[in-house]
């Protein structure tokens, strides 16, 4: 790769991320091609955002027109692109109001606003506490970092902000001997991401809407990065039945423009007045133009293909020599691989071969786009395969 990026970006960019050794330049429906031309099949699709590809053409002309005819005005004023992406998320949840932020961790952080103005409104602040998972991650803005139930995130950046309690993830005990009098609103991820690629159980997740619907505590439902078609339905949440209160999401929403909303439900749809929240980019006319274009793809064609082609992908893996066990739903996969096996060598070793993947905690962890075909699929496969025998075997 050209050694005068890396050497200006060791120079001028904070030192936050262990980047790996490739300089992409281009992006073409599954594929990246770095400063050399080397192709890479992209099983990352940027962390789970670009679902329909890199460059997808109607996504393209859509923000190139928008560019071209407003990029940005403030909600001060009324733009079309913002009230069509909030009309097609509404519709397509029963939600009844959007808030557009501008990430995930932005949008969890308006989120927890959103429950204790409820629970303000409601009960006098007598209700103060929100109960999030052990090995959650919901961002890493202050709030949304407290809420995330890992410790290894909590290191060196206290005092943090009180009201938070964790339970154990599926161990519905733990959840109930938390509650109290003082519980405002129980937030989950359905399959936790970055904590390993980790499934809630339905029965758990039963016993939660339970609990929420008789006590009155908001159920939120993180779905930054297992919404907008990743796990084989528009949310995780459709499969499950719940009926949420709050939901969070962004990462795919966007396909590569920054962009995240909080959908509000029949309880919270009034709860934030003039002046509650607001946010400067929220919204953006070409950020939502490209937003626009993603709603248009949702359907159940392509919730088929993602569900096809995630069952490919597990079949495939867990068949694996080295392969311990894989987990996840739909395109989003945790791949749990022999302890003598670093994961990280593992992603070097693919990226040498053109195929580029994810880690999550211990495991690989694989986003690819919502459109992958089998094709490669296939190929991208045979290298994984062929990385994991070479370092397992030695």
């Amino acid at each position: 790769m050209n050694n005068t990026i890396k050497m200006k970006d060791a120079l001028y960019i904070a030192n936050t991320y262990n980047r790996y050794p490739l300089y992409a330049k281009y992006g073409n429906g599954c594929l990246i091609i770095d400063d050399e031309g080397k192709e890479y099949i992209d099983f990352t699709s940027g962390i789970g955002v670009t679902g329909l590809g890199h460059s997808f053409e109607p996504w393209v002309e859509a923000t190139t027109k928008q560019l071209k005819d407003l990029e940005h005005i403030s909600n001060l004023f009324y733009t079309k692109p913002a009230v069509e992406v909030a009309e097609k998320l509404c519709k397509k949840t029963d939600m009844k109001r959007v808030f557009f932020a501008n990430s995930g961790a932005e949008a969890n952080e308006g989120a927890i606003k959103v429950a204790r103005k409820y629970a303000y409104d409601l009960y006098r602040g007598d209700r103060s506490e929100i109960i999030t998972l052990k090995n959650s991650f919901h961002g890493r803005t202050l709030a949304a970092l407290t809420a995330t139930g890992q410790d290894s995130f909590h290191q060196n950046f206290g005092p943090f902000v009180d009201g938070f309690q964790y339970a154990e993830a599926d161990n519905f005990e733990d959840l109930k001997n938390k509650i109290s009098n003082k519980t405002l609103a129980i937030m989950v991820e359905i399959v936790q991401g970055e904590g390993g690629v980790v499934p809630l159980a339905k029965t758990y997740l039963d016993a939660i809407q339970d609990i929420c619907d008789h006590q009155d505590i908001l159920l939120i439902v993180d779905e930054v990065q297992t919404g907008i078609g990743r796990c084989g339905s528009f949310f995780a949440y459709m499969q499950y039945g719940l009926h949420p209160d709050i939901v969070t999401c962004a990462k795919g929403l966007g396909n590569g423009l920054p962009i995240a909303a909080i959908l509000l439900g029949d309880k919270c749809a009034d709860t934030l007045e003039f002046g509650d929240h607001g946010t400067t980019y929220g919204g953006n006319p070409v950020a939502c133009a490209g937003a626009s274009v993603v709603m248009d793809y949702m359907n159940d064609k392509l919730y088929a293909h993602v569900n096809q082609m995630g069952n490919l992908l597990t079949t495939k893996l867990s068949a694996m020599k080295y392969v311990k066990d894989v987990s996840g739903l739909g395109l989003m996969l945790g791949i749990e691989i022999d302890e003598s096996i670093n994961p990280r060598d593992v992603v070097m070793e693919c990226m040498d071969k053109g195929i580029l993947i994810l880690t999550a905690k211990n495991k690989l962890r694989l986003l690819p786009p919502l459109v992958i075909n089998e094709e490669e699929i296939e190929k991208g496969l045979n290298v994984l395969e062929e990385v994991l025998i070479k370092l397992g075997d030695n």
